[in-house]
């Protein structure tokens, strides 16, 4: 297998019926890891052919409910399908603990009628949360994964994280203004992952709440320029505000390409890129 990226899902907090909720899905030779849970990831999980026990960790970008919103899912799906008791490890921003904590109060009721019900059901889910801040490093299976604080106030703290593999490195954003978080994040990378907005379709829109959404995501412009500035490898752009329109790639593509040179690749749902040296 090497080293694999799958965007699962694209979508953005817009409803879309053909794109999930923000989620990427990393694998290797010795680990499987999931970056958010947005809306319908389990799902797009099993048509990628991994189902929730399979899971070495879930990371977390930012508390936003359009990269969570699945995570209850996630936990839920991971305890009945697990034939034994099994921790779910969840990484991410000060703030996950609470986040968690709530999805369990939430989901209270679900889980004593299923230990009512089941037998060899022992016990409830466990969920073991780590809490990370900026720089703090991990190593998953054959991953090393660094938490790199990026900008996407009032979100805060944000991070994104740079996932490093004899095969490649991978850098996954998530929502964030261009930052020196967000260059260490992506420097040399051979995959960099950012969620874009295209600012110019967003001006005319007459929803100052729509409008407020230019401020703390990169534009398709400020991508191009990152990718360039830190020597990136290929650049995907993923969380598409507003949506895309058949036919309109060229106009997402030519502002970034303006500004680097390399392959862009406009995701859908279940793109995915193999690395190999």
């Amino acid at each position: 297998m090497a080293l694999s990226l799958t965007v699962l899902g694209t979508g953005s907090p817009i409803p879309d019926p053909n794109r999930a909720g923000s989620a990427q899905l990393v694998r290797s030779d010795a680990a499987t890891v999931l970056v958010d849970a947005g809306r319908a990831v389990v799902m797009r999980l099993a048509a990628a052919g991994v189902l929730p026990p399979m899971l070495d960790t879930v990371l977390l970008t930012h508390l936003h409910s359009d990269h969570i919103c699945g995570l209850n899912d996630i936990i839920t799906t991971h305890w009945v399908m697990s034939p034994v008791t099994t921790e779910l490890h969840v990484r991410g921003p000060v703030g996950t603990r609470r986040v968690v904590d709530g999805i369990l109060a939430m989901l209270a009721l679900d889980i004593g009628y299923r230990l009512d019900h089941h037998d060899d059901l022992i016990a409830p889910p466990k969920v073991v949360v780590h809490e990370l801040t900026d720089g703090e490093s991990l190593i998953i299976g054959d991953l090393a994964v660094t938490a790199h604080a990026t900008e996407h106030r009032p979100v805060e703290p944000t991070l994104g994280y740079r996932i490093e593999h004899p095969d490649g490195t991978i850098a996954l954003a998530g929502d964030t203004i261009p930052c020196p978080g967000l260059d260490r994040l992506c420097e040399d990378a051979d995959v960099y992952v950012q969620t874009v907005i295209r600012d110019d379709l967003i001006a005319l829109i007459p929803s100052a709440r729509l409008r407020d959404v230019i401020d703390y995501h990169s534009t398709v412009a400020q991508a191009g320029e990152t990718a360039d500035r830190n020597r990136v490898g290929r650049l995907v752009f993923t969380h598409y505000v507003p949506g895309r329109a058949p036919g309109d790639d060229d106009a997402w593509i030519a502002p970034a390409a303006a500004h680097y040179a390399g392959p862009i690749d406009l995701a859908d749902d279940l793109h995915r890129i193999d690395l190999a040296v």
